[in-house]
């Protein structure tokens, strides 16, 4: 990354001085005597705008790395004999989401959710819904956050 910066930095100091050169150069010539101050300064300002939006993109500009896919652990999904519906709400549990919300996602109603709710903490031997959601990423059962579902 440094080297990458210091090489932009001495590439831009270049490119500056190639541009006072040839301002100066065109003062000097013949052009003085036919553009006015106020095309000089236009000039300038332009460029050095352009300049300066290209650096600026340049600089802020994230990488991004390859989005990890996420694969479930069948085998531990079917030894803790826990359903695909009760992989949807902890889902939505990791996302935050509360009981109400679930339900109303799903096409539930609040007492079907609470009931799943009840068998994944008992199936994954937790008290907690954070627990609950902590375990099945560590297992794999759900993405963890920046992971996309397959």
């Amino acid at each position: 990354m440094k080297i990458a910066l210091t090489k932009t930095v001495v590439l831009y100091g270049l490119f500056l001085a190639g541009l006072s050169y040839l301002l100066a150069l065109i003062k000097f010539k013949f052009l003085l005597r036919e553009l006015s101050v106020e095309f000089y300064v236009g000039v300038v300002t332009i460029v050095f705008t352009a300049l300066g939006v290209w650096m600026g993109s340049r600089l802020v500009r994230k990488k991004r790395g390859p989005v990890e896919q996420f694969v479930m652990n069948e085998s531990a999904r079917d030894h803790l004999g826990i359903t695909a519906r009760e992989i949807e709400v902890l889902a939505l549990m990791s996302a935050g989401h509360s009981n109400e919300e679930i339900a109303r996602q799903l096409f539930l109603s609040l007492h079907t959710v609470k009931s799943h709710v009840s068998h994944i903490l008992f199936k994954l031997d937790v008290s907690r819904r954070t627990q609950a959601v902590e375990k099945a990423r560590s297992l794999h059962l759900i993405p963890k956050s920046g992971s996309s579902l397959v």
